[in-house]
């Protein structure tokens, strides 16, 4: 069941370029397992969950089937999956996201909290950053722009649309390690995220930019004193 429903999603995102697909999924599928063994969760719904996260991304897809989870509904009725999980399953893709996160929207069964905890970790660290850069790159944008600090304090119901890999570090990714729902997640952000901020120091030393350095100073302060 679990290959068969692997195959569709690789299908639907084999050609994707933004850091949303195969490679992606593969490493949140990954982390999921890892995470679900260690809190005693189902791991067949979590693999469910984690394999389907991104199939209906507003970014890839757009907002109807953002909204309306067209693609995973589909893959799991053409599966076959039993209606019980498929309604776990949806409940807690439903409940996904950055977005969703700052209006205090979150997955409630503990498979939901495992794969959103290791979608977010994928955001940080080294992979977040290639992920990052991916994007930016497919939109026009830089890795760092002197110039252009980032938007701290976005509306709950604003899409983020950095003005560069830096500045969406800090309008999302740098803010991740605060909503970590489980043990596994908080232990495994804490790595990625000291990764991320040394990554900055050491970006804005050799740019000379003294004035990020302290941006970054008061940020953290702000964030996780």
């Amino acid at each position: 069941m679990i290959e068969e429903v692997r195959k569709k999603v690789y299908e639907l995102l084999k050609n994707d370029d933004s850091g949303h697909g195969i490679a992606h999924i593969e490493r949140v599928f990954n982390l999921s397992i890892k995470f679900a063994k260690k809190e005693n969760a189902d791991v067949e719904i979590t693999s469910l969950i984690a394999l389907l996260h991104e199939v209906d991304d507003y970014k890839l897809f757009g907002e109807e089937n953002a909204k309306n989870l067209t693609n995973a509904k589909r893959i799991m009725r053409e599966v076959n999956i039993d209606k019980s999980i498929q309604k776990e399953v949806i409940a807690a893709i439903e409940n996904f996201g950055y977005s969703k996160a700052i209006q205090g929207i979150r997955p409630r069964s503990l498979e939901g909290k495992i794969v959103s905890d290791a979608d977010m970790c994928d955001a940080v660290g080294v992979n977040g950053l290639i992920r990052i850069f991916t994007y930016s790159l497919k939109y026009g944008k830089p890795f760092f722009d002197k110039n252009k600090f980032p938007n701290s304090y976005l509306e709950k119901n604003k899409k983020i649309c950095a003005d560069s890999s830096v500045c969406h570090l800090f309008e999302k990714a740098l803010k991740l390690k605060n909503m970590m729902l489980t043990s596994s997640g908080k232990r495994e952000i804490e790595k990625r995220h000291n990764i991320t901020v040394e990554m900055l120091y050491q970006l804005f030393d050799e740019e000379d930019a003294e004035d990020w350095i302290k941006y970054l100073d008061d940020f953290l302060t702000e964030y996780y004193s």
